[in-house]
């Protein structure tokens, strides 16, 4: 069943062509800097906050960092798991989340088969999420033990996303990794849209917004930032990055 964060996802992808979501890792800024930067994308009209990040081991952390971010603004605020530690349930929703080229069980079921019932007992909206790490894949792959998909490969990616929703997850995100050197090349994104058709979330060295405007271009649903809003005035840079979706 579709909840209401899901519903107001693709509502807004169906209205604006493409979203923007910031992207908050609560091991990276203190709580206070978090609501701020929350509250800043939200003046910017990014359209959620996703919280978490590859190495969050403090589950009492990110829960003071979930309250704070949900008392600054009004969109939703989902969570963005690397492993149990990365529920809480101050939430609005979950991305329930698979990495789809994880070489470790662990990150395709083990995590999933532990946080369901925390989940459940929380009331979070859960939200089928096929998640792939591609190109150098950053602390995402090192800590998922995935085997990242070369950027020159993208019948491979591809291939994933369809799989993914063959199972039946309804989101495919395709993830270069934080802060990394490269994004998800174009054709990658193209291939993965026209194979797929689902909503694809694309996230991972992305930093301008000229880069926004040719992944939405190349058929990207949502983009993901994090590490440019750690780097630059928040405003600013939300500013930027979805004045170039919305054109």
């Amino acid at each position: 069943m579709i909840g209401r964060v899901e519903s107001y996802l693709l509502d807004k992808i169906l209205k604006d062509g493409a979203i923007h979501i910031t992207l908050i890792d609560p091991e990276k800024m203190s709580t206070s800097a978090a609501s701020h930067t929350a509250s800043e994308a939200e003046a910017s009209e990014t359209t959620a906050i996703m919280v978490g990040g590859s190495t969050i081991v403090s589950a009492s952390d990110l829960d003071k960092t979930v309250k704070a971010i949900k008392k600054a603004v009004k969109i939703p605020v989902i969570l963005f798991p690397n492993n149990i530690t990365g529920i809480s349930k101050h939430a609005d929703a979950i991305w329930f989340m698979s990495l789809l080229n994880s070489l470790d069980p662990y990150f395709l079921i083990g995590a999933q088969v532990l946080g369901a019932p925390l989940i459940k007992k929380y009331g979070l909206e859960a939200i089928p999420l096929g998640y792939i790490v591609v190109g150098e894949g950053a602390a995402a792959g090192v800590i998922g033990r995935a085997t990242p998909i070369p950027y020159e490969k993208p019948e491979l990616a591809a291939a994933h996303a369809l799989a993914a929703r063959y199972l039946g997850m309804r989101f495919v995100y395709l993830e270069a990794g934080s802060g990394a050197r490269q994004r998800v090349p174009d054709d990658m994104i193209r291939m993965v849209k026209s194979t797929d058709g689902g909503p694809l979330i694309v996230g991972g060295g992305i930093r301008t917004g000229e880069q926004v405007k040719q992944a939405v271009g190349a058929g990207a649903d949502i983009i993901v930032t994090g590490t440019v809003t750690e780097e630059s005035v928040v405003k600013d840079k939300v500013d930027e990055l979805v004045k170039s979706i919305k054109r």
